[in-house]
């Protein structure tokens, strides 16, 4: 797992909590800068999914 390339979401403002992903060949890993420690994996499908859905 790949998880010291983590991307902020451009929609975070300064001292906001904030959604952080890292990608890898298959995955798409999910955190949250409140919950650092849990990170949410997931297929790239289902990452799509999630976004279509929002």
């Amino acid at each position: 797992m790949i998880t010291d390339r983590w991307q902020k979401s451009s929609y975070c403002q300064e001292g906001d909590a904030c959604v952080h992903i890292s990608t890898d060949l298959n995955k798409v890993h999910i955190t949250d800068s409140d919950a650092a420690q849990t990170i949410i994996t997931v297929s790239h499908s289902a990452f799509a999914a999630l976004l279509k859905s929002l």
